[in-house]
């Protein structure tokens, strides 16, 4: 007999450590009802999935073949939190192309309500295709489960070290593009300089997604800059003891703390690095905020 999926429990569970659907629904790779991406070795190819949210307005994943990766930045190089580099072992996911826009939040806000309630244009700088901000990580949560009520997808937030593993596709440098980046590749804080990059732009404001048609090797735009990305992992000051596993990084006391990851337009090319992290509380909200959803698993 298939198991309901119990929402507003689960959303209880999610603010104590961060658990995912698939922390609370899956204990093996076969579930009743349910089919899960596959976990073999593959080389990186482009497949993609296109879930209708209504009214001409569509969300676009790409499959994140498994892989293992050199979590955080080599010594020498970054902040104090993004040590020690560890290797980490990342099974094959799925996740947005892009950052959720305005359009695609709208559409989902619509929905039934869950557990809260959704403002269906929060953010400050308006256009459907740039991404959407001023979203609590609590407001991200929501939305994720109107998203699987309606699709039967088991989506959330990434995973942090899915986060890093998906920015890098495989790369070892400070960006996806390099060593160095330029305001002509991301929309950040042009007026700082980082490993001879060079003095750009700076905007002041969020860019459509996809503006700067600069996709990594997964296919994934806007991971450097545009706007920061809500993980579901509770904040750890360092990578002291964190899972080699590419599970989340879970606390046993509820924490008001989470994860950002990949910069924003309003923050310097050194806080944009494939590797930099910040955090903030689940109920901040900020211009430079936003978030894209990820799933390894459909239940129908």
């Amino acid at each position: 007999m298939k198991k309901e999926f119990n929402f507003e429990k689960f959303f209880d569970d999610l603010e104590i450590y961060g658990q995912t659907p698939e922390d609370a629904f899956v204990e093996s790779d076969e579930v009743a009802g349910s089919k899960m991406v596959g976990d073999e070795a593959s080389p990186i190819t482009f497949q993609s999935r296109i879930e209708e949210l209504g009214k001409g307005v569509t969300l676009e994943l790409v499959r994140i073949s498994s892989g293992r990766f050199l979590m955080g930045s080599p010594e020498g190089e970054g902040e104090n939190n993004e040590h020690p580099q560890h290797s980490v072992s990342i099974p094959a996911f799925w996740m947005g192309i892009y950052p959720v826009t305005q359009a695609q939040w709208k559409a989902v806000a619509s929905l039934p309500k869950i557990k809260l309630d959704l403002s269906p244009d929060p953010s400050k700088f308006k256009g459907d295709n740039r991404p959407v901000e001023q979203i609590t990580w609590r407001e991200a949560i929501e939305f994720c489960h109107r998203l699987a009520k309606k699709t039967g997808g088991g989506y959330r937030l990434l995973r942090e070290a899915e986060w890093e593993y998906a920015c890098r596709a495989g790369t070892t440098t400070p960006y996806h593009f390099g060593e160095t980046i330029s305001t002509d590749l991301a929309n950040y804080n042009g007026n700082y300089i980082y490993n001879a990059t060079p003095k750009g732009k700076y905007r002041k404001q969020t860019s459509p997604v996809g503006s700067f048609n600069t996709a990594n090797s997964f296919g994934l735009h806007d991971m450097h800059g545009n706007v920061c990305e809500w993980c579901i992992d509770p904040w750890h000051n360092n990578y002291q003891g964190a899972p080699t596993d590419g599970s989340t990084w879970r606390k046993k006391v509820r924490d008001p703390l989470r994860v950002l990851r990949g910069g924003s337009w309003a923050l310097h090319d050194v806080q944009v690095r494939s590797s930099s992290r910040s955090s903030a509380y689940t109920s901040f909200k900020s211009s430079d905020i936003g978030f894209r959803v990820a799933t390894r698993f459909w239940y129908n």
